[in-house]
C-alpha cells in the first residue's frame, strides 16, 4: 500500500472505507514504537524490500534519533537472515548466501 509519502511499503497500512481513516506501521506497531506520518518521508524500509524481497531477510524496526538533528526522529532499521542465523550488515544487499550474487563475466582475449 502507498504510504503517505507516496512509496509503496507492504507494512503499511491504510483503511478508508466508508470515511475511516486509520493509517498504521505495522512494522513499528509490533516493535512496540509510536508511528507518525512525517515518519514515511524518511523511512529506509520501502527502499530495502525493493531491491531485497529474500523471505529469509526479518527486518526490525525503532524510532530514534540521529546524532546530527536530535529533535528530528527517523526510522532506524536491523535486520536478520533467519536461514543463516545472523545479523545482515547491509540490508539493501541481504547476507549472500540466501541468494548468490551473480556471475561474474570473464573476458577472453
Amino acid at each position: 500500500m502507498k504510504t503517505p509519502a507516496g512509496r509503496e511499503c507492504p507494512y503499511f497500512y491504510g483503511d478508508y472505507f466508508r470515511g475511516r481513516n486509520v493509517e498504521e506501521c505495522r512494522l513499528l506497531k509490533a516493535a512496540g514504537q509510536t508511528w507518525t506520518r512525517d515518519l514515511c518521508a524518511t523511512c529506509p524500509v520501502p527502499e530495502i524490500r525493493m531491491a531485497n524481497a529474500c523471505e529469509f531477510m526479518k527486518l526490525r524496526a525503532k524510532v530514534g534519533h540521529p546524532l546530527s538533528a536530535a529533535f528530528m526522529r527517523r526510522v532506524q532499521v536491523q535486520a536478520f537472515c533467519e536461514k543463516t542465523q545472523r545479523a545482515v550488515d547491509e540490508p539493501h544487499i541481504g547476507c549472500g548466501e540466501c541468494h548468490e550474487l551473480p556471475f561474474k563475466f570473464e573476458i577472453k582475449s
